[in-house]
């Protein structure tokens, strides 16, 4: 009897500790998100909303997704400025850099940032990180950021404020891809005019023909990438091109098509033929 007691003291015991350890983690993620000061204003309000601390925790870590996903639906989130000011986005990784840079550039692309500029950049064996000066009326929402990441395989595992101006990122690339159109034997992909470098997947192809329009005057560079987009290699021209044919090196996944001199060549459409399955 007297055994039993004592156990269940432990466990209780354990129990308290666990769950008061969880809440002094989650409180310090908050109030480092939000500042001291709306910390302090809105301690009792940010205590039932953050109750039980437990469902912020993923194993022995703060789920910082979910605390800034809740602190938004609360209204405890400020993302916005008075007045377009400099901020800057840190993200970090210990995934294959050139990879790394490429999808966060597509990421800030695609939620609306398309003027930005190369802060710092430091790589050792463990890490990668990047950061990037933006110049915006608001921080970039980390919830709309999760959700791009999540199209290409990536996923935030930690998110830090070390200033109102100044956002830190670490991003698990476990699963990352770009998330680009996969050729197939036999089907023609037509490329509409286009800024940018076309991206696609030619894991699953041998051969490809590309068919330039008459109204084009198409330069190629030719680009292939393999998973990690390691460059494999390049097929350059420098004269005017209207049909191409060239094999697929085995171990690319990616092909970028574009110009030598300037996308704006392409003035009409490119068809893509491709053929021999693997």
């Amino acid at each position: 009897m007297v055994r039993a007691v004592l156990l269940v003291g432990v466990l209780f015991i354990f129990a308290f500790a666990h769950s008061s350890s969880s809440e002094e983690l989650v409180l310090k993620k908050i109030e480092k998100i939000i500042g001291s000061e709306k910390f302090t204003q809105n301690r009792a309000f940010v205590g039932i909303v953050f109750s039980p601390a437990e469902k912020f925790m993923h194993k022995d870590r703060v789920d910082a997704v979910k605390v800034v996903e809740t602190l938004k639906e609360n209204g405890l989130l400020d993302l916005f400025f008075n007045k377009p000011t400099r901020i800057v986005l840190e993200f970090k990784t210990n995934g294959a850099p050139l990879f790394f840079v490429k999808i966060v550039s597509d990421t800030l692309r695609n939620i609306g940032y398309y003027r930005f500029v190369t802060d710092a950049s430091k790589y050792n064996s463990s890490e990668f990180s990047w950061s990037v000066d933006i110049v915006s009326e608001y921080a970039a929402d980390p919830m709309i950021l999760q959700n791009e990441l999540q199209k290409r395989g990536c996923r935030i595992i930690d998110i830090q404020r070390e200033t109102p101006k100044k956002w830190i990122y670490t991003i698990d690339m476990h699963d990352a891809h770009l998330p680009v159109q996969e050729l197939q034997s036999g089907y023609v992909t037509k490329l509409r005019r286009s800024l940018f470098p076309y991206w696609l997947g030619v894991s699953k192809i041998r051969r490809l023909r590309v068919v330039s329009h008459g109204r084009n005057h198409w330069y190629p560079d030719i680009s292939f990438y393999d998973s990690q987009l390691h460059l494999v290699k390049v097929v350059e021209r420098d004269k005017r091109s209207y049909d191409v044919t060239f094999a697929i090196p085995k171990n690319a996944r990616y092909i970028k098509i574009a110009d030598i001199y300037t996308m704006k060549n392409i003035k009409d459409s490119l068809e893509l033929h491709p053929f021999g399955a693997r």
